[in-house]
């Protein structure tokens, strides 16, 4: 009889409970439980629907039991940055923000009186993004000073269900990273900058390293969801789970994790910190196997997200409503025509804008930032989307074209994984824009590289690339060439 393992592997706009198990020398998939996920306005801020996102992951187990699908082990993922404070007896202190939420408007500037951009990027390797965990420490300290005070622990999103699962409280590595608080050389928190920013050491303790075993189920969840499993530690950061899974065979290729954001690089064995590096905004975040993801967080299919749901009249965020429903419910695949019909249009949209992070409106905003760079305004759904289409296939490019100069590595191909990979379009153009070969899948990346740790926890894989050999031979890739 088969060992089942259990992904629950959840994103900015949902989450999925995801069986896997080996048959005849191939990882077979079944989705048992898919689950929205959502954000809400609430005391002023953005927050995430945590006691929603926690009725997904008691709903998905009880699926498990129902499908007669025990798993052996359980792994979670989610997004990066964003934490949950407890206090002494693991009762949330404040509420989850979401990371798209303005309080850190002007943060870094907060953050310079007290440790430059430039040791900073030198001591944690990580991009500036507005909404790191350092910034939004920052703006909690400042807004919420008691909120710090009163927490006894700060577990990032992953490490929060896991302890609600199992009572464990642990702190993962890779999800840790996103926090621009981690020393990239010591692979820890670096407790000096901790210090000179006046946050609390007690909140950060020891780092747990991908396949470190959390816990079992505590009682109460094993009544509730009809069974006990161990609660395993993948790379909790999904795009540390999504690398995993790429079923390349050379050094040579970069890895796309494509969804909500697009992730771009490659693996290198120890971080790049130079000025460069900086200076292009590259990222080293921390993987699984102390790898590196030299990377560039594009905005991604945010965008396009943003775009149906304003057409289709649906939220977002609750209480958000949109001034361009057209009463026609518009699939991907009918945006994705609709930007065929518009192949020529000559507006390139610099997808990385800050104004298209968190808008009120993603077409006012993508109108409004054409119109104050001189470009051509679009106008059609099929004008706004191909000058999406070409802003991303273009940054595609233009990281690779980074990348390739800083590491000194001629890149001979691009390996897309996750939901993105079954854009077709996209992958097109990208295979234009750069002059290489795409490959295309898995698409269930994220899933995959958390089954991956796990099975090998478990003894199925000897190590990543037995892992990666079986990927290539379980799922369907696809290639597109310029």
């Amino acid at each position: 009889m088969s060992k089942y393992y259990l992904a629950i592997d959840i994103g900015a706009s949902s989450g999925r409970h995801i069986i896997g198990w080996l048959e005849d020398g191939r990882m077979k998939l079944k989705e048992i439980h898919r689950f929205e996920n959502r954000q809400r306005e609430e005391n002023g801020h953005l927050v995430w629907d945590i006691d929603n996102l926690w009725k997904g992951i008691i709903d998905g187990l009880k699926a498990c039991k129902t499908e007669n699908m025990i798993p052996e082990t359980v792994g979670i993922d989610t997004w990066g940055v964003d934490y949950v404070l407890l206090d002494k007896e693991g009762n949330m202190v404040g509420d989850a923000v979401a990371y798209r939420d303005n309080r850190t408007v002007d943060m870094d500037k907060a953050l310079s009186k007290f440790i430059s951009e430039k040791e900073l990027y030198q001591r944690t390797g990580i991009q500036k993004q507005p909404f790191n965990t350092i910034y939004q420490l920052l703006a909690l300290k400042k807004e919420s000073p008691e909120q710090l005070e009163e927490a006894e622990s700060l577990l990032m999103i992953p490490d929060y269900f896991n302890f609600r699962l199992t009572g464990v409280r642990k702190q993962e590595y890779t999800n840790a990273t996103t926090s621009n608080l981690v020393n990239a050389s010591d692979k820890e928190w670096d407790l000096e900058i901790i210090d000179k920013l006046g946050l609390p050491k007690k909140l950060f303790g020891k780092l747990s390293v991908p396949g470190t075993v959390v816990g079992d189920f505590c009682d109460e969840i094993a009544e509730e969801a009809g069974f006990k499993s161990t609660v395993i530690l993948p790379a909790t950061h999904d795009t540390g789970s999504a690398f995993l899974s790429v079923p390349a065979r050379d050094e040579s290729s970069v890895y796309l994790s494509s969804g909500t954001w697009s992730l771009l690089g490659v693996e290198n064995p120890s971080p790049i910190t130079s000025d460069i590096a900086q200076k292009e905004n590259l990222t080293n975040e921390g993987g699984a196997f102390y790898r590196y993801r030299f990377l560039k967080n594009i905005m991604g299919l945010w965008i396009i997200q943003s775009i149906r749901r304003e057409l289709n009249g649906s939220e977002y965020v609750e209480g958000r409503k949109s001034k361009y429903a057209t009463g026609k419910t518009y699939s991907f695949p009918d945006l994705i025509e609709e930007a065929r019909k518009c192949n020529g249009f000559e507006t390139v949209l610099d997808v990385n804008d800050s104004s298209f992070l968190s808008p009120e409106s993603m077409i006012d905003a993508i109108k409004e930032n054409c119109q104050a760079n001189g470009q051509k305004v679009p106008e059609s759904v099929g004008e706004i989307m191909q000058c999406v289409y070409s802003g991303l296939s273009k940054c595609y490019a233009d990281t690779i074209k980074e990348i390739e100069d800083i590491t000194g590595k001629k890149i001979t191909g691009i390996n897309i994984i996750g939901g993105g990979c079954q854009d077709n379009y996209l992958n097109e153009l990208t295979a234009k824009a750069t002059g290489l070969p795409v490959f295309a899948g898995p698409i269930e990346g994220t899933a995959i590289g958390n089954l991956v740790i796990q099975m090998i926890t478990g003894g199925l894989f000897e190590d990543l690339q037995t892992a990666r050999n079986c990927i290539f031979e379980s799922f369907d890739i696809k290639t597109f060439n310029e």
